[in-house]
C-alpha cells in the first residue's frame, strides 16, 4: 500500500472496466480499459500520483483490475469492493485491417448480459475526501450526484477539473460545467448539444474531430490542431485517451500547474504531446497498446519531445 501523500497529482473516478479485446474474431486479451481507466493508469505508470475512487465487486474481475491498478503504482486505497456486487466488463471486436472497432455489453459465446459500471456513492465520496481536498488534478468521464460532489471538492482544493463525457446527465451537467478546467468531448456525439453552452462558459475545451484532428475553444476563440499521421493503423481505440494523458501529464509537469494566466495557446504544447502519443498508439491492439509493447521509457520520450518543441 502506497503511504499517505500532502499532495496527490491526479484523483479520478469514472468509467473504469475490464475490457475484452477480440482481434480478428479471437480473444486477444483482457485488460482494464474504459476512458477513466485508461487515462488514470497511464498516468499511473508514467510515475504521476494517481488515486482512483472506483466502485468495484469482490470477485475475480474486481481483483484483476485493482491489480492492474497497483502493479503500475496507483495509490488503490479507495478502491472500493462491494460483495453482492459484479464488477463491469466490455467486450471490443477490432478488425485488424481496417483499424474498425466496435464495443457491446454481451458476452459473444453465452450471448449473456455483462455487469455495468456503476459510479461511486456517498461511501466512497466520504472516504476519498482528503485525497480530494489534496489533488492538483480531478479526471473523470462520468456524472453522478456523488462524482459533481467529488468534482466539487476538488475545484474548492484548488484542482483543476478535467472532464471528458460520453454523453450529457442534463439534471447536472450545468453544474458540473460551472466547475469544469478543461472539457474534452467528440464534435460527432456532443457537439449539436454543447456547442453554445461551453461557449458561454469559462471553460477551456477540446473538441475532436476523429482522425481530422481537434480543435482547442475558450469562449468564441479556436484553435485548430491537426492530427499527427500514425506510421501503422491496427486500432484507433485509445486515441482519445492518450490525447488526455498527453494533455495531463504535460499540466502536471508545469512549474504551477494550476490553468490560472493560460490560455488555449499555452495549452498546445500538452494536446501536440497527446496526439503524439495517440498516432504511435495506433499501431498496436487495445487501447494502451504502446504501453504493452514498448516500454514505458518509450512513451515518455514521445511526451518529452513534444515538450521540448512546446517549451513551457
Amino acid at each position: 500500500m502506497i503511504p499517505q501523500r500532502d499532495v496527490i497529482d491526479v484523483v479520478g473516478t469514472g468509467f473504469a472496466v475490464l475490457d475484452r479485446l477480440y482481434a480478428d474474431g479471437d480473444l486477444a486479451a483482457e485488460a482494464l480499459g474504459g476512458s477513466c481507466g485508461n487515462v488514470l493508469v497511464s498516468l499511473a505508470m508514467l510515475q504521476r500520483q494517481v488515486t482512483p475512487v472506483l466502485a468495484l465487486g469482490l470477485d475475480e474481475i474486481g481483483e484483476q483490475l485493482l491489480a492492474e491498478f497497483e502493479i503500475a503504482g496507483a495509490d488503490t486505497r479507495y478502491i472500493h469492493r462491494h460483495p453482492g456486487r459484479r464488477s463491469p466488463v466490455l467486450r471490443q471486436e477490432l478488425d485488424t485491417r481496417s483499424g474498425h472497432h466496435s464495443f457491446s455489453f454481451t458476452c459473444c459465446d453465452t450471448f449473456e448480459e455483462y455487469p455495468r459500471y456503476q459510479p461511486i456513492g456517498h461511501e466512497e465520496l466520504q472516504s476519498a475526501t482528503v485525497a480530494l481536498e489534496n489533488c492538483t488534478l480531478f479526471y473523470t468521464d462520468r456524472l453522478s450526484p456523488a462524482i459533481l460532489d467529488a468534482m466539487a471538492q476538488a475545484y474548492h482544493g484548488g484542482a483543476i477539473i478535467y472532464f471528458e463525457p460520453s454523453d450529457i446527465d442534463h439534471a447536472l451537467f450545468d453544474e458540473a460545467l460551472a466547475i469544469t478546467s478543461v472539457l474534452k468531448y467528440s464534435s460527432d456525439r456532443l457537439g449539436p448539444e454543447l456547442d453554445d453552452k461551453v461557449a458561454a462558459s469559462a471553460a477551456m475545451a477540446i473538441v475532436t474531430y476523429g482522425a481530422d484532428g481537434l480543435e482547442l475553444r475558450h469562449g468564441r476563440e479556436r484553435i485548430w490542431s491537426a492530427a499527427y499521421p500514425a506510421k501503422q493503423v491496427t486500432d484507433t481505440c485509445g486515441s482519445g485517451d492518450m490525447v488526455s494523458v498527453g494533455l495531463i501529464d504535460w499540466l502536471l509537469a508545469r512549474a504551477t500547474p494550476r490553468l490560472s494566466g493560460l490560455d488555449i495557446h499555452d495549452l498546445m504544447g500538452g494536446v501536440v504531446a497527446g496526439q503524439r502519443l495517440a498516432a504511435e498508439n495506433c499501431a498496436f491492439a487495445g487501447a494502451r497498446g504502446v504501453f504493452r509493447q514498448r516500454d514505458v521509457s518509450y512513451v515518455r520520450s514521445i511526451l518529452e519531445h513534444a515538450r521540448r518543441d512546446f517549451p513551457t
